[in-house]
């Protein structure tokens, strides 16, 4: 029989006990901290936007049913991303999900929701983004004018696009692509997880719109107020027609404040 040396003996053992306490899967969400990923909105802005904390980014999409975001908006949010953030590994994952068999959903129902299906949390030197893609409209709709919420942000890493609304909106005019739709909707509410306008990423110069809080104020920018609602959005695309973009782009204003936060 082979003989070892006492220490040589602990350190076998302590090897053993390590491999068998994780189950072996290095990726159980079980044992992965939460709670970097419930903070307020704007927390993570420069997380997001710089690589000092995280190198990489894994997006989550979460969608009901048939609600999958169009390849286009993703690969389009994904050039975004590339332009403002320094962020190059990016990864998307997607997930289908049962329908909450809901006429409308609030933003609370829409949190519990995240619970029970969001699997990607912030790991290493991994953030995680989790976008929900809901088959109902937003309870904060009005019928009687007409006014709709297409995308909301709730948490520093977690937002929710209305896609049976976004679609509904699409479906309207033949002028406006679901991709255009999407994107700008997306796009948008990316802006305030990068922490626009004043929402964790300071404003260098004025230009928060005093009617709508952490909005921009500058003619043809992609965090106006109006790109989250319905009528706002289409009008604004609709405008922006045979030009190069349909979808808008940060303003100069918004760009230098992501800047200063460590974005590009």
């Amino acid at each position: 029989m082979k003989k070892y040396p006492l220490l040589i003996l602990f350190a076998l053992l302590l090897a053993a006990c390590s491999k068998s306490s994780d189950g072996g899967n290095s990726n159980n969400t079980n044992s992965v901290s939460k709670s970097a990923n419930l903070k307020e909105t704007g927390a993570s802005a420069n997380d997001i936007l710089s690589n000092a904390n995280f190198s990489s980014l894994e997006i989550e999409i979460g969608y009901v049913g048939n609600y999958q975001p169009t390849q286009e908006a993703v690969d389009n949010l994904l050039a975004f991303l590339e332009a403002r953030t320094y962020k190059q590994d990016i990864t998307v994952n997607y997930k289908t999900l049962p329908s909450p068999k809901k006429d409308t959903l609030s933003l609370e129902e829409i949190a519990d929701l995240e619970k029970v299906n969001r699997t990607a949390y912030n790991n290493g030197n991994t953030l995680a983004i989790y976008i929900y893609f809901a088959d109902a409209p937003s309870e904060d709709d009005n019928a009687s004018t007409g006014e709709v919420t297409l995308g909301a942000v709730y948490r520093n890493t977690s937002m929710v696009i209305y896609e049976a609304t976004v679609r509904e909106l699409a479906a309207r005019t033949p002028l406006i692509s679901l991709a255009d739709a999407e994107t700008a909707t997306i796009n948008h509410e990316f802006g305030h997880l990068f922490g626009l306008v004043d929402l964790g990423s300071p404003e260098v110069n004025p230009h928060e719109d005093t009617a709508s809080k952490n909005h921009c104020d500058r003619s043809g920018c992609l965090m106006r107020a109006e790109l989250e609602f319905g009528a706002g959005l289409m009008s604004t695309l609709q405008s922006r027609v045979g030009r190069a973009a349909v979808v808008p782009g940060l303003d100069s204003e918004c760009i230098l404040d992501l800047q200063a936060n460590g974005g590009r």
